[in-house]
């Protein structure tokens, strides 16, 4: 039992509460969360817990006699004392001791089958708090390939508490799991701790009578639920302090001090004490109800597999393969919606222009709001396929290899394998891969992970690249195997990914104060993938995609419109060569100088110019100077930036239109082009290593609480960037590639 629990739960008044609260608990990779989407059937809501960025995922269910259930999916943990933000908030809940979070009603543990040993400790932890609890025996099917089988009933005999096997995945025994939640009695239980019978279970609660006796003249009531509070106190130094503060604190550190004594005579380390009684009875229990039938082939084809994968030599060159196909397989094959796409767009701007008359109206529903729209959507092909290999990594357990292989080489830059999974979501977007980092239990670690993480190419510089590469990149195979356009969509991955690598070896060295931990992570087996549940969550990534870009585009799109378009130019703008001759300013050709003549004296162009003398050395001018300002607020929106400069409507970053226009600008006094290959490599390397995000600053002064650090990785960013984009168009001017 734990003593948070004392004042803060009360049984549920007679008449009962209108919503039963029933909390999933369940170890990582324990399959807690696709069992909660089979029981809410994906009918969910995302948030926060209150007052703190831990995600809070809740979903409803309603017995056949109209009584409501919510189901709060917590953060997995594998005991209750935490070790990171998500573990503890998730303990907070269940001990009834969160802010403004009302107790759950009941409790579902998810036990992954295949390993019940380990997800039985969280389950009699849980079983000591006294709730009405079910235990869902998750994976059966894992387990019957394994050539083992459970005894159902007679592990729920020894255990007291309903059991129903189920396969999550597949959703067979989520009706059978939904009837015993509805047929519980709710009412809180007697904390009555889980009594063990096994002879060294019996020696150590002879060694805690004086501290069990202590415990029950101060509040619990149950012999099993006074020895299982005694080994944690006796344990946790953090648990023993929390009993101190209800009075007599010093008869209790006599207690605890003579039992850790003890402890130590008889060769037991007092902080293993609650471990190795929980496991010695958890082994008794497994050893009489889980039978071996045959031997399995599932886990021996896992070490063969795994003896490939992560090896030495092998494994880091297999997952560059891996991820190198999936980055080209992003450029290649989301061409053809990417295509099907921009046609739409173009002809929707084309009916708004046949059927609107001319004026600011048109321009801005054309120009501001068609274009800006469809900025969002033609990029949506590129995230589904990055949401979608993701998941494919993640169910068939090749991403935890992944963090498994990088552990040997984060180690050394101070990190740990545990960063793996912040980085890897960073690719798809750096704020949900910065909130990941919540799971990372040492603060040093987190912070370094926070501060690097943005260098990750995310989704949102794809656009730039793609326009940059499309452009001033030809479409050329070396062998037929490797796709030029392709390899350098994957050298910026990889820059971003090796100047992390190099800050964060100068962050844990000289900035960031404190020390690392070492990396445990458990494989899990290998599985195929749910396709089900792979393509909800590419479904909801790509919904949150346009849902929450879409309204910063569509707004800066109509900003840009008018900054573009406001003062109207009354004539065009012309100059006198020392013949006599007139000729219109910038007249690479007739669109562009247009637009060169009514933007330059637009607010947009005037505020480019003003810039313009800061990065000229990198290469750019006062029209991609515009680009760089607007893409504070997404990445993607230089894009629209430059359809809207160049006067090209309809455009996204694969416009052949706009590729056309950006590679016909040229200077007006020297007729040089604005746009050249070199001069595309140093804006797509500004955009590899620039923080150009302010929802990412947002983030990380939310999960730092502090603006020190948001302000600190801007700067040093920035430098980053402006540097390397110098020596990268400087070097290549010297070498003739201007």
């Amino acid at each position: 039992m734990n003593s948070d629990l004392l004042e803060k739960t009360v049984p549920p008044s007679k008449s009962g509460p209108t919503c039963f609260r029933v909390a999933i608990v369940g170890n990582p990779n324990s399959g807690k969360t696709s069992l909660f989407n089979a029981l809410t059937g994906l009918k969910h809501k995302i948030g926060n817990f209150p007052g703190v960025t831990v995600e809070r995922i809740s979903g409803m269910i309603a017995s056949p006699d109209k009584v409501a259930y919510e189901l709060i999916d917590l953060p997995g943990l594998y005991s209750l004392m935490p070790r990171s933000l998500d573990e503890r908030i998730a303990v907070e809940v269940l001990t009834g001791s969160a802010d403004l979070e009302p107790r759950p009603d009941l409790i579902i543990v998810v036990a992954d089958a295949t390993n019940l040993q380990r997800s039985l400790y969280l389950f009699t932890q849980v079983a000591d708090l006294g709730y009405p609890i079910i235990l869902a025996l998750n994976m059966m099917d894992l387990v019957e390939k394994q050539g083992y089988r459970i005894n159902i009933d007679g592990l729920a005999r020894r255990l007291d508490v309903p059991i129903v096997p189920v396969i999550a995945k597949n959703k067979k025994g989520i009706q059978e799991l939904k009837q015993a939640v509805f047929s519980m009695d709710h009412t809180l239980q007697e904390a009555r701790g889980t009594s063990f019978d096994d002879s060294e279970s019996l020696e150590l609660s002879q060694i805690c009578l004086p501290l069990m006796h202590w415990l029950k003249q101060h509040g619990i009531k149950s012999e099993a639920g006074a020895f299982a509070e005694a080994l944690r106190i006796v344990s946790e130094p953090e648990i023993a302090e929390k009993w101190k503060q209800r009075g007599d604190g010093d008869a209790l550190q006599h207690l605890v001090e003579q039992v850790r004594t003890k402890f130590s005579e008889r060769g037991i380390p007092y902080r293993q004490a609650e471990v190795r009684y929980r496991y010695s009875a958890i082994d008794q229990i497994c050893a009489q109800n889980v039978l071996q039938e045959r031997k399995g082939q599932r886990t021996d084809v896992s070490e063969k597999i795994d003896s490939v994968l992560t090896h030495r030599v092998f494994g880091p060159l297999i997952m560059v393969l891996i991820l190198a196909t999936i980055f080209q397989s992003i450029y290649v094959w989301a061409s053809v919606p990417m295509d099907a796409i921009e046609g739409l767009i173009a002809w929707l701007g084309d009916q708004a222009t046949a059927f609107m008359p001319p004026g600011a109206l048109r321009e801005l529903i054309v120009d501001g709001v068609i274009a800006g729209v469809g900025a969002v959507l033609i990029f949506l092909p590129q995230i589904v396929f990055l949401f979608f290999f993701l998941a494919i990594l993640e169910d068939t357990g090749y991403l935890a290899r992944v963090a498994f292989i990088m552990d040997r080489f984060l180690a050394k830059v101070g990190l740990s394998g545990r960063s793996v999974v912040p980085l890897l979501s960073s690719f798809a977007c750096a704020i949900p891969g910065i909130m990941a980092a919540r799971t990372i239990q040492n603060n040093k670690d987190r912070l370094i992970t926070i501060l690097v993480a943005p260098f990750m190419s995310c989704s949102a510089r794809l656009p730039v690249y793609t326009l940059m590469i499309g452009a001033f990149f030809p479409d050329i195979w070396f062998g037929g195997i490797f796709y030029l356009p392709g390899l350098i969509l994957l050298s910026m991955y990889l820059l971003g990914v090796i100047v992390a690598v190099i800050s964060a070896t100068i962050l844990q060295k000289w900035v960031v104060q404190g020390r690392s931990t070492n990396f445990i992570m458990e494989l899990p087996i290998y599985r195929a993938p749910v396709w089900h549940f792979v393509f909800v969550r590419v479904y909801d990534a790509a919904r949150l995609f346009v849902a929450n870009a879409g309204k910063i585009i569509l707004a800066i799109s109509i900003i840009l419109w008018f900054l573009a378009s406001y003062p109207k130019k009354q004539t065009d703008t012309v100059a006198t060569t020392p013949g006599g001759a007139e000729q219109v300013e910038n007249s690479a050709s007739k669109a562009v100088g247009k637009v060169d003549s009514q933007i330059r004296q637009s607010y947009a162009g005037q505020l480019g110019r003003v810039i313009e003398p800061v990065i000229e050395p990198l290469g750019f001018d006062w029209k991609i100077g515009i680009g760089l300002i607007t893409s504070f607020a997404a990445r993607e929106v230089i894009i629209s930036t430059m359809a809207t400069i160049y006067n090209v409507e309809d455009a996204d970053e694969t416009s052949i239109d706009l590729r056309t226009a950006i590679k016909k600008d040229v200077y007006a006094d020297t007729g040089k082009p604005v746009f050249t290959p070199l001069v595309a490599l140093s804006l797509m390397v500004f955009f590899v290593l620039a923080c150009q995000c302010m929802s990412t600053l947002a983030i990380v002064r939310k999960e730092t609480g502090s603006w020190k650090w948001p302000i600190a990785m801007f700067v040093y960013m920035f430098i980053l960037a402006y540097v390397a984009s110098f020596a990268v168009f400087q070097v290549g001017s010297l070498l003739g590639f201007a």
